[in-house]
């Protein structure tokens, strides 16, 4: 039996490992989690003299540097007085230098949400007229590269950490207390603790550079490090390691004083270690709450608590899941976990559970906001998969409940028929004993002289015997006795593991366990990945936003404008064509164009013609015949334009029956 389960624990066991690794890959880097929903200027937006400043509008407060929010000309020279202010709680604006020549600008940003998580993001818009740029704008969000995936490994630790260090230590003294002696489990415990422990360290460091420059080096700059330390989420990463100060002292003493006290002592200690457990528990999970999606948006002072309650639940219910099964598959023969350790925690389990629903319910209200943020979301999306996974592991338990019962009512009766075989064997050492001792003393007269001589004669060989063997019994005798009894406990461990293997309860109980504990695993990642997700109420918030700002700010945009010197070469061949593109979006628009001379005085030419042409998306060019209105002046109505984007204007213009010039320029079209 037990070489056929050794096997498939490592079979599944890596099978989990894949499945989580996969989701780990899939996460990415976090989203943004405080969305732009406005801009002034917006995004492709064509002015027709340089704005005083430019304003970005969140969908929550924001923190940024001098760095946060830049403006840089065509040529990538930043043209913004770098000090960034709140107009409005949730809008910041920069001022720009003035006298700003006409071009395309572009605006970058890098900020901090409240709840922790970097956001960046760029756009251009035009002074005048569109024109050619050379500032690139990374493709790397902030949060992505290599430190941003170590970020991301961190977070997954640090979670994973604390639910077997809580659920651990929970499952010890709720559920099993005698389980505070057994090596497996310490070592269980104590590995959740340095996980948590290094991975806060991890994150401490690298947080800098994660919502900053997201480079290497920066990642030991003292500097950088004071900075953070002043920020919410350095503040909650260091009270998370003065709290694990306090769950090593916890640690210390559940496995040392309280395993070593007898039955009734410990009922005394347990009470006191279940309330520091608690207070340290609460404190590592408001760490998270008090710097994440909890801390803000609607009703932030319930919904921290109510966060709280939720990690706990989750940490007792995954973690000791675990706990329960590392003892059942590596535990000691001779401690193995009793019925009524797994019936106590198949109880707790069941309490965690109904804490789970009612708090997830809650923050699922809180999250998304609406029913269709289930599927147009990707917060609602691993929110669905998250419950589909929690149903199944509800499904699995109830078997493992149904193995449990089966267990705690054939544990009676093998304790029953083990005491019936002592007894038997017992009555049986003592008819032997007494018939033994019966024939001995009918026997006794009969050969005590002889017996004498022979004890006397036996005496001296004896003492011959212990004399001649006496080095070697020093030397080899000792190490024979250590080797034959590490071969007994061997023995006797091997046979009590067949023993307790062959409970096809028990055997059945382990399988359903780890059927749970493989799906607690990937549940765990899925929830750490919502942790990083931005939430579907903000997301659908910045989406309408965002729909309402271009509807509103379209019209008002009135005509792109465009003018384009030419010069055909030929006398009186020189002047500037004027293009005005009206709403320019997609969709119908009136074209108008005006020629004039250079003292901008209009004048008639022989021949105008418009193309627009889209380069990107290898569509035009779309010829345009524009209708002469009057002096210098023609007309087009009905102009369509099929999609948004940036469009190439070509006019061309003939002023004699052999001189003529294309001209063209880009704008931006909503």
């Amino acid at each position: 039996m037990t070489q056929t389960i050794a096997p498939r624990f490592r079979t599944l066991v890596l099978l989990l490992l894949a499945a989580a690794c996969a989701l780990l890959a899939g996460a990415g880097p976090a989203a943004a989690h405080a969305a732009l929903t406005g801009s002034d200027p917006r995004e492709g937006a064509v002015v027709d003299k340089a704005p005083a400043q430019v304003s970005l509008t969140f969908s929550e407060s924001v923190s940024m540097d001098d760095d946060s929010l830049r403006v840089l000309d065509p040529k990538g020279k930043r043209v913004d007085d770098g000090k960034p202010s709140g107009t409005g709680g949730t809008t910041y604006s920069v001022k720009l230098h003035a006298g700003l020549p006409d071009g395309t600008y572009t605006v970058t940003y890098q900020v901090v949400s409240a709840d922790s998580h970097p956001v960046s993001g760029a756009y251009t818009f035009s002074v005048g007229a569109p024109s050619e740029t050379s500032v690139t704008v990374s493709g790397q969000g902030a949060g992505g590269g290599f430190v941003g995936g170590l970020y991301g490994v961190g977070r997954y630790v640090s979670y994973a950490g604390f639910a077997v260090l809580v659920g651990g230590a929970a499952f010890v003294l709720a559920c099993w207390p005698r389980g505070s002696g057994v090596r497996v489990v310490q070592r269980f415990v104590v590995s959740g603790w340095l996980a948590l422990t290094a991975a806060t360290l991890l994150l401490l460091l690298l947080r800098g550079s994660y919502t900053g420059s997201g480079k290497v080096s920066d990642v030991f700059d003292l500097g950088l490090l004071g900075e953070v330390l002043q920020t919410k989420a350095g503040a909650a990463l260091v009270s998370r390691l003065l709290l694990l100060a306090a769950a090593a002292l916890f640690i210390a003493v559940l496995f040392g004083a309280y395993d070593k006290r007898e039955d009734e002592e410990r009922r005394d200690l347990t009470f006191g270690l279940a309330v520091g457990g608690s207070v340290v528990a609460v404190g590592l999970a408001a760490t998270w709450a008090m710097s994440e999606h909890a801390s803000v948006g609607l009703q932030a002072g319930l919904a921290m608590p109510v966060d709280v309650v939720h990690l706990i639940a989750v940490a007792t219910w995954l973690g000791g899941l675990t706990a329960l099964l590392v003892a059942l598959y590596r535990g000691p023969a001779d401690t193995p976990v009793p019925s009524l350790a797994v019936s106590r925690f198949s109880r707790v389990a069941f309490g965690s559970v109904i804490a789970l629903v009612v708090t997830g319910t809650y923050q699922s209200w809180r999250q998304l906001g609406s029913w269709t943020a289930f599927t147009d979301t990707r917060y609602g999306q691993l929110l669905l998969v998250k419950i589909g996974l929690v149903a199944v592991l509800v499904g699995v338990a109830y078997f493992s409940r149904r193995w449990t019962a089966q267990l705690a009512a054939a544990t009676p009766a093998v304790a029953g028929a083990s005491a019936a075989r002592r007894a038997e064997k017992g009555a049986g050492k003592a008819s032997t004993k007494a018939s033994t001792k019966a024939s001995g003393n009918a026997s006794a007269k009969a050969g005590t002289k002889a017996a004498g001589k022979a004890s006397t004669k036996a005496a001296g060989n004896a003492k011959v015997a212990e004399k001649a063997s006496g080095t070697a019994k020093g030397t080899g005798g000792s190490q024979r006795a250590a080797q034959l009894a590490r071969q007994r406990a061997a023995v006797d461990a091997a046979r009590q593991k067949r023993q307790r293997d062959a409970d096809p309860n028990r055997f059945g109980l382990r399988r359903s366990v780890l059927a749970e504990a493989g799906i607690a695993v990937v549940l765990l990642v899925v929830t750490t990945v919502l942790t990083q997700t931005e939430p579907g109420r903000t997301e659908e918030e910045a989406k309408a936003a965002g729909t309402s700002s271009v509807g509103s700010s379209a019209p008002a945009t009135g005509a792109v404008t465009l003018d384009m010197p030419f010069d055909t070469g030929s006398q009186n061949g020189k002047g500037v064509v004027r293009v005005e593109l009206d709403p320019a979006r997609v969709g119908a628009n009136d074209l108008h164009l005006y020629v004039e001379r250079p003292d901008g005085t209009a004048f008639d030419i022989p021949e105008v013609k418009v193309a627009l042409t889209q380069k990107a998306k290898d569509i035009g060019p779309l010829p345009v015949v524009p209708d002469h209105i009057t002096t210098g002046h023609w007309s087009a109505s009905g102009v369509q334009i099929p999609m948004a984007g940036d469009w190439e204007v070509a006019v061309t213009v003939r002023t004699s029956d052999i001189d003529q010039v294309t001209i063209s320029k880009n704008t931006q079209i909503g």
